[in-house]
Parts: structure tokens; sequence; C-alpha cells
């Protein structure tokens, strides 16, 4: 994996975990704003996943197991989506707390990948 990537989708994962806990704080929804955070979040992430699935097709092979790498990548490339469309459906400040929550796993599973892989 390309640390630098996974660096920048864990830092940006908890910039958008700390604006929406922000907007929680403020009893606000997620608006259009938090959307293009998740947006670019979910990119970085997407990117991740092609790297991902290209180093292993040319051979490269995680410390503790492709399945497990596999699993963690498609779990990483599924949180903030996720998270995002359950926030659509709840259009008050808990919302905006879903956002957060699915954004601090997003990093959590960020630190995953970097261990898993070998780093």
């Amino acid at each position: 994996m390309i640390d630098a990537l996974t660096l920048a989708a864990g830092l940006a994962a908890l910039a958008l975990a700390a604006w929406c806990g922000f907007a929680f704080s403020r009893d606000q929804p997620t608006k259009d704003w938090h959307f293009i955070g998740m947006a670019v979040v979910s990119a970085l992430v997407l990117v991740q996943l092609v790297v991902g699935v290209v180093r292993l097709s040319g051979g490269d092979r995680p410390v503790q197991g492709t399945a497990i790498f596999v699993a963690y990548l498609l779990g990483a490339a599924a949180a903030v989506p996720a998270a995002g469309f359950m926030s659509l459906a709840e259009r008050t400040r808990w919302g905006s707390a879903t956002v957060a929550a699915g954004a601090v796993i997003l990093a959590v599973l960020e630190v995953r990948l970097y261990d898993i892989w070998g780093g």
C-alpha cells in the first residue's frame, strides 16, 4: 500500500469526524458541505481500493493475508457512504453524529489496513 495515501485517508476521515461532530454539538443536521466532505473522503478511499487491487494483482501480498486485506478494503470503501445514506434518513443532529461515527470507524480501518499490509 501507499503509506501517504493511507495517512491522507485516515486524517481526512478524522477531519470529517471533527467537522460533523461540531455540527452535532451545534444541533445541526448534515448539510450539503458535509456531503462534499464525505465525497472527498470517499474518493480517497476509492483510490486506495484501486491501488490495493492493482498491488494484489501485481503479485504483492499483505503480511496478514489477502482475504482479510480485501475485506478491510471493502469495509473502508463502504463506511462513509453508508453513514452518509443513514444521515439522509435522519435529518436531525443525529445524522451528523452518524457521519462522525462512520468517519471515526474509517480512520480505525485505515490503521488496521496499514497493519495488515505490513506497515
